[in-house]
């Protein structure tokens, strides 16, 4: 399979990369003097497969997103029109309601799951096949939920952190999760063309949106850890039915923004 042809020839990338460190004292200084050091040793129990993922990281951030998703995304948002983009991207979130209706269920959210059930029957109908959020404009808000949050409600732990190449941040229980998700109507009816559309258009919405929070990911002392972190962040709010702990305004106002982009890059 391609992924796994990915995978090894990641392997291999992270095999060659593999140098001397017979550095002298002299240039370590220097570089200690102009770059902060990142403290990669202390081991992570959610993340064993640090070394393999940071290159994955890499190649995702500095090489996929940056000539690629990044432009493509400001070039979208920059040429077509608003109210084009805005009816595709209603229509691809109302096909996520019938999961989030039974998501809702399976966690008991009997409110969340009239909510979802009635946001989808009010838009496909009255909205024009969810292009419009007539539901929204009547005040019924979304109560989106997915498979892997119903298992962390469960109990169920995570599972070991894991970098994609293109699909970016991952778990086991969230990969497990969209797999079940994407088995309900309409989205299990959907063919391979209009699949890739509708989780194309949240990716270049959600990363068009993360344009202005870019700068905090930059100078961020260890880019990778904080992703890392937000995106546990993330998970654990999410089976908490948004109750967060405390953070910075950055790190809230920073996550807001993670939170779309990482729900969307499935």
């Amino acid at each position: 399979m391609i992924w796994r042809s990915i995978i090894v020839a990641g392997c291999l990338v992270l095999t060659g990369c593999a140098s001397s460190k017979n550095v002298s004292e002299q240039a370590q200084k220097a570089n200690n003097e102009n770059t902060p050091e990142v403290d990669t040793s202390v081991s992570d129990p959610r993340d064993p497969l640090e070394s393999f993922n940071r290159v994955m990281w890499s190649f995702n951030w500095d090489i996929l997103d940056k000539y690629l998703v990044r432009p493509v995304a400001v070039s979208y948002r920059e040429n077509v029109p608003s109210f084009i983009r805005r009816g595709v991207h209603n229509a691809a979130l109302n096909l996520e309601e019938p999961a989030s209706t039974v998501n809702n269920l399976l966690q008991g959210e009997m409110q969340g799951m009239a909510v979802s059930l009635g946001r989808f029957t009010i838009n496909t109908t009255i909205g024009l096949l969810g292009t419009i959020d007539v539901a929204r404009e009547m005040g019924i808000e979304r109560r989106p939920e997915d498979f892997g949050e119903v298992l962390g409600r469960w109990g169920s732990g995570t599972g070991p952190y894991i970098m994609l190449p293109a699909l970016g941040p991952h778990d086991v229980r969230t990969t497990l999760g969209r797999v079940v998700d994407n088995a309900y109507f309409p989205l299990a009816d959907l063919n391979i063309y209009f699949s890739v559309l509708q989780n194309g258009v949240k990716l270049l919405e959600t990363r068009a949106d993360l344009v202005a929070q870019e700068d905090q990911l930059y100078n961020s002392l260890d880019p990778y850890a904080f992703v890392k972190d937000a995106y546990f962040q993330r998970l654990q709010n999410k089976v908490n039915n948004g109750v967060e702990q405390k953070q910075s305004e950055e790190e809230v106002e920073l996550n807001e923004e993670l939170d779309a982009y990482l729900e969307n890059i499935d």
